[in-house]
């Protein structure tokens, strides 16, 4: 800055000037304030022009900052730009401007000590804020002065950030906001919220630079992307700088989750008071939020983020309460009748089925074909039995005539799950055949050889049918294939080629209720898929756990 020699000597004959209405007399109020005041000036940090600086507080101890304006310059404008970090803080702006007339150093000094009162009149307060708003000051000066900004935290430590621009013509460090700057909910469902707003005069203007980021929490509203970090980061969690850093899946933190779809990255962050989700939609300015919980209120927060400063404006944020999830449709169970339910677990919903007993003892019959389940099951409103399904599971359940069940079933995973289910009077001839103990499949290591493989497998005391395939299958379709067989599914999804052989088998004895196969015709060093199916008098099969068997390479 060009500077006058009365601005490059201002800090030592400010020093002076005090020493000297010391020595004087006993000072008066009037005095004790201008004391003061040069204190100030003389204890403070140069601002610097054009640059964004982060101010960390310490609690109760005041931080302070100056600035010149240029000497000689007409009608000269500035602006500063302070935003709260976290918590509200207080900041003013004092300004210093040098008596009329030009003075020595020596006169300027004789003047401050006869005439305090009038000395004291030059510095004055233009403005002062208490909050954590981001505010912005504009101020114009027609001659030099000396500028100082005061900050204050009372509640904490905390860091705020401060801009000092002098050049307010040709461009703005912060994305502008429109002259309306709400978010407008349109939309609201059980599980999404839909929001619009208008756009930023900088989308027009630099618009492959510019982009809307959406910030969604339980908790609520934040004034600034700065604001949203630190209470995210004083959750116990750590994250990238800003939004526009966070499109790097390298900066993800551990308890962050990525998704990238249709051109938007979204982080969901697992905090202690719940989720808090980034998403980043490029310069969109309209978006459906997903996968929110019913019933519940949600805070919206839309920031304009520049990717090559990482400065970023808020819009004023929202909020919204979902809807109440809707109350499932109930399927009627009748005697011995068999649904087969197919749940979505992306949506994560009950699928309810009710049943009127006409028997004191009732029978329910699960059958899990694929994926994971849990069911829930209630008589007359009060819980009888809950639990995750594996296999085939019965519930034996006692109560009164025309008591009313109702079945709840959720998958648990996100996959699709699907399982079987029947309801009959105790007495009803059963769906399923009598099982065995487990339904797992052995097989013999020492018994294998290149051309054959030698299994074994469980009965029961009850004479059935039981029929034993096998599949060729190669190294990385094993998972595929245990994960995605559908467990309900009989020999008729089979093909024809695949069968082995079938034999009734049973022993009243179920220490000895063991039956064994030798399956020959294999090929050497080859991965083979063994699945053997019961079935009982109603005919509906039940199918082993698969078993994966290879052959020897060399005999």
């Amino acid at each position: 800055l060009k500077m006058s020699w009365f601005w490059l000597y201002l800090p030592l004959h400010l020093l002076m000037a005090t020493c000297l209405c010391h020595s004087i007399k006993a000072p008066t109020s009037s005095q004790e304030s201008f004391k003061t005041d040069l204190f100030k000036f003389y204890h403070s940090l140069i601002l610097a022009d054009g640059k964004e600086i982060t101010v960390h507080l310490l609690k109760d101890i005041p931080k302070r900052y100056y600035f010149v304006l240029e000497e000689g310059r007409v009608l000269a404008p500035f602006s500063i730009t302070v935003t709260p970090c976290d918590v509200p803080i207080e900041w003013s702006i004092l300004v210093y401007k040098p008596p009329p007339g030009k003075a020595t150093p020596g006169d300027h000094d004789t003047q401050e000590v006869s005439k305090p009162q009038k000395a004291s009149s030059m510095v004055s307060t233009i403005f002062n804020y208490k909050g954590n708003s981001v505010e912005t000051y504009m101020g114009m000066s027609s001659h030099s002065a000396l500028y100082l900004l005061e900050f204050l935290s009372t509640e904490r430590d905390t860091h705020i950030t401060v801009y000092l621009t002098m050049d307010t013509t040709s461009g703005h460090l912060y994305p502008e906001l429109p002259l309306d700057p709400r978010i407008d909910v349109i939309g609201i469902g059980p599980t999404t919220v839909t929001l619009a707003w208008k756009h930023s005069p900088s989308v027009l203007q630099h618009r492959e630079s510019i982009q809307y980021c959406l910030l969604v929490n339980e908790k609520h509203n934040y004034k600034s992307l700065c604001a949203a970090e630190t209470a995210i980061r004083s959750s116990g969690m750590k994250l990238p700088p800003t939004l526009a850093l966070s499109l790097s899946p390298y900066l993800l933190e551990p308890q962050q989750v990525m998704i990238l779809s249709n051109s938007e990255l979204s982080i969901i962050n697992k905090v202690s008071s719940g989720e808090v989700r980034q998403v980043c939609m490029g310069t969109r300015n309209t978006y459906t939020v997903p996968n929110l919980s019913p019933n519940t209120q949600y805070y919206f927060d839309v920031f304009i983020v520049n990717l090559l400063t990482n400065a970023s404006a808020a819009y004023t944020g929202t909020f919204a309460r979902t809807l109440e999830e809707p109350e499932p449709k109930v399927t009627e169970l009748k005697d011995g009748q068999v649904i087969h339910v197919v749940l979505d677990g992306k949506k994560q919903k009950f699928y309810s089925l009710q049943y009127q007993a006409r028997h004191k003892k009732i029978h329910f019959t699960f059958q899990l074909c694929r994926g994971q389940i849990r069911v829930h099951i209630t008589r007359n409103g009060k819980t009888v039995a809950s639990e995750n399904l594996s296999g085939l599971r019965y519930f034996s359940l006692k109560g009164k005539l025309l008591d009313t069940y109702l079945v709840q079933l959720r998958s648990t995973e996100e996959s699709n799950s699907s399982v079987k289910v029947q309801a009959s009077p105790h007495f009803h001839k059963p769906l399923f055949p009598l099982l065995p103990e487990s339904l797992k499949i052995k097989s013999f290591s020492k018994l294998r050889t290149c051309r054959s493989v030698t299994i074994a497998w469980l009965g029961t005391q009850e004479e059935s049918k039981y029929c034993v395939y096998r599949k060729r299958i190669e190294e990385d379709q094993i998972w595929k294939e245990l994960q995605s067989a559908d467990r309900c599914s009989g020999p008729e999804s089979r093909h024809k080629s695949e069968k082995v052989l079938c034999k009734y088998f049973y022993d009243l004895n179920l220490q000895r209720a063991v039956t064994t196969e030798t399956i020959k015709g294999l090929e050497a060093g080859t991965l083979y898929l063994f699945d053997v199916y019961l079935f009982g008098p109603s005919g509906i099969p039940v199918r082993y756990h698969s078993k994966v068997v290879k052959t020897r390479k060399k005999c």
